[in-house]
């Protein structure tokens, strides 16, 4: 009987020690999922932080560099939605084309069949491009318009071209208010990081999440100011005043360059945006003034 009970005993002490184990294995588990889990957050925020924006040509790029303005934004999503209609439309030839080369085959067709005149297929192929030029236009003209869509702005620059550089003048402050020109960088003077080509000795600052108009014009031949990621590329004509709205979201540095043939010298005429917080521009300024 003593024998019989302390076996029984012992199957229950080793039942809970199991049990026991295995509530605290599952703890350890759980708090190593937990730990993972909290790694794994963490790396994603410091990737985060550290990410950084595609704002200057990159070798061998295919697609667009980061929008930093609505505008650019509008550019990339209605590239988007193009892009869908031209594969449908691919789509559509590519199997009616198919579609003709095998039921038309000399070998199945031997015959010349004549075909009479099919009032519902012509209006088919008719109404379908319709549907798909409207499907195109409409978002168009809608973006069309909102990129001349004129805002009271915060700040005024005027960008003048020159062969081969550029100049900024910042009429708003001060009587004779803040004006320089912007060069290339040659290569013996650029600093770690900075872009070959693309550098300028003073950049061009703005603040973010401010409208801004920027006034274009050139003193010689026609240059072209073109920023990729603000979205905007305008001819600097001599002797007439063009007009652009901008409008950075982020902060951020972008690079662009001079997109007209403008002489000897067009490939080094570089651009760089420099993108601010208010607080930042207004230090900048009071250290130009």
């Amino acid at each position: 009987m003593y024998v019989e009970r302390s076996r029984v005993v012992d199957k229950v002490l080793r039942k809970q020690l199991k049990k026991r184990a295995f509530e605290e294995g599952f703890q350890g588990l759980e708090g190593w999922f937990e730990s993972k889990g909290g790694r794994v957050r963490r790396r994603k925020r410091e990737k985060k932080k550290e990410m950084i924006r595609n704002d200057a040509p990159v070798r061998w790029g295919m697609g667009f560099q980061d929008p930093a303005t609505p505008v650019m934004e509008g550019i990339v999503n209605l590239h988007h939605e193009v892009m869908y209609v031209m594969i449908m439309v691919m789509g559509m030839v590519i199997y009616i084309l198919m579609r003709i080369i095998y039921n038309y085959d000399y070998r199945r067709n031997r015959e010349v069949r004549k075909e009479k005149r099919g009032a519902l297929i012509e209006a088919i192929w008719t109404l379908t491009p319709t549907l798909i030029l409207i499907m195109i236009a409409v978002p168009s003209y809608a973006l069309l318009y909102a990129m001349e869509e004129e805002v009271s702005p915060g700040v005024t620059v005027k960008v003048i071209g020159h062969q081969w550089y550029w100049s900024y003048e910042y009429s708003d402050y001060g009587e004779e208010g803040i004006s320089y020109d912007s060069y290339m960088k040659g290569e013996e003077d650029l600093e770690e990081g900075e872009l070959r080509l693309l550098e300028v000795d003073n950049r061009m600052v703005l603040p973010i999440k401010t409208h801004i108009r920027l006034l274009l014009t050139s003193t010689d031949v026609i240059h072209s100011w073109a920023v990729p990621s603000l979205g905007v590329k305008c001819d600097t004509v001599p002797g007439r005043l063009s007009q652009v709205a901008l409008y950075i979201k982020r902060e951020g540095v972008y690079y662009g360059q001079c997109s007209e043939l403008c002489g000897m010298n067009h490939a080094y005429m570089p651009i760089v945006v420099e993108g601010v917080k208010v607080e930042g521009y207004k230090e900048w300024i009071k250290s130009k003034i």
